[in-house]
C-alpha cells in the first residue's frame, strides 16, 4: 500500500500523518486523531452517525478518505462547544428537549443540524427535518431530536427580531 502525508486542521488543532491510501476520514479521525465522537454505524454512508463537517459542509466521513481532506478544516461533535464548555446551541437545543438518549447518533444529528445553521443560515424546519432524514436513531428517540430542530429554527427566529 501507498503511505501518503496529510495535515488537516481539526477544531482548530493541526493534526498530520502518514496514512494508507484507504484509510477513511472517519478511521483517521478516530484513530489517528483521538476523536472518538465520530460513530462508525453502517460504514456505508446510510446512518448518519460518523457525519462531520468539512469546511462548513456536513459530509458522512465513513465515505471519505483521509487524502481528500488534506489541507482542509475538519469540524467534529467535540468541537462545537466553546473552550469555556458553554454548549453550541444545537448541544443546547438536543439536551433541552430530551433529544439524546444512548447518544450513538448523537454527534451526526448535532453535526447535521450545526451544518445546516453554520454562519447564520436559516433553514425551515421542514429543511431540518429532511436534512436529518439520512441519521437513523436505533432508539426512537425521533420525536425528542425534532423538538430541538424546532427549538432551533425559533431560536434563529428570534435573533433576526
Amino acid at each position: 500500500m501507498s503511505k501518503h502525508s496529510i495535515e488537516m486542521t481539526v477544531n482548530g488543532h493541526r493534526h498530520s500523518g502518514d496514512i494508507e491510501s484507504r484509510i477513511s476520514l472517519a478511521d483517521f479521525l478516530r484513530d489517528g486523531a483521538g476523536y472518538t465522537g465520530v460513530h462508525l454505524g453502517c460504514e456505508h454512508g446510510v446512518c448518519g452517525a460518523c457525519t462531520v463537517m468539512v469546511d462548513g459542509k456536513a459530509v458522512r466521513s465513513c465515505l471519505m478518505l483521509a487524502v481528500q481532506a488534506n489541507g482542509r478544516d475538519v469540524t467534529t461533535v467535540e468541537g462545537l462547544a466553546a473552550d469555556d464548555g458553554t454548549l453550541h446551541p444545537v448541544q443546547q437545543a438536543l439536551l433541552d428537549q430530551h433529544g439524546l438518549q444512548c447518544g450513538f447518533c448523537t454527534p451526526g444529528v448535532a453535526m447535521t443540524m450545526a451544518a445546516l445553521t453554520s454562519d447564520g443560515k436559516k433553514p425551515s424546519e421542514g429543511e431540518l427535518i429532511a436534512a436529518l432524514s439520512g441519521n437513523i436513531c436505533r432508539c426512537t428517540g425521533y420525536q425528542g431530536i425534532r423538538r430541538a430542530a424546532a427549538q432551533l429554527i425559533a431560536s434563529t427566529a428570534e435573533e433576526q427580531i
